[in-house]
């Protein structure tokens, strides 16, 4: 590794150090699909998204409710301390395109009808209110 390609390596390492979020790849669900859930939460302090994933009736509520739990044990880890309440918020999340299985489905008169099982990716970042105040 070049001297310039190391030096740009760890100054993303030292940015890094103090974004806190957790990565949920290939949920088998459809995007537009979870997105619904995830804007319910957006902005939201942590407990209170916690309580809103846990009690509503989609499926998608549970994906965000274990990515969330994960951001929120990057944080711990990261801080060497336990969240207090109150104290997290969601400051961003995403949910991307996934990668999408093609089938086909047999259809009247020899014909095929396509059928796309999507999948997504959901990004969560969390961060203290106390580093958003300064």
């Amino acid at each position: 590794m070049g001297a310039r390609k190391r030096l740009m390596a760890e100054k993303i390492k030292e940015a890094k150090k103090n974004i806190y979020f957790a990565i949920l790849r290939d949920v088998p669900s459809s995007p537009r699909k979870m997105r619904y859930v995830a804007d319910l939460v957006r902005g939201m302090e942590v407990n209170k998204a916690l309580a809103t994933l846990k009690f509503n009736s989609k499926s998608a509520a549970r994906d965000i409710e274990k990515a969330l739990h994960s951001a929120i044990a990057n944080w711990e880890q990261k801080n060497d301390r336990k969240a207090e309440s109150g104290e997290l918020y969601i400051s961003k999340i995403t949910v991307d395109e996934g990668a999408t299985l093609k089938r086909m489905r047999p259809a009247p008169q020899g014909r095929g009808y396509r059928i796309r099982k999507r999948s997504n990716h959901i990004t969560i970042f969390v961060d203290a209110k106390t580093n958003e105040e300064n």
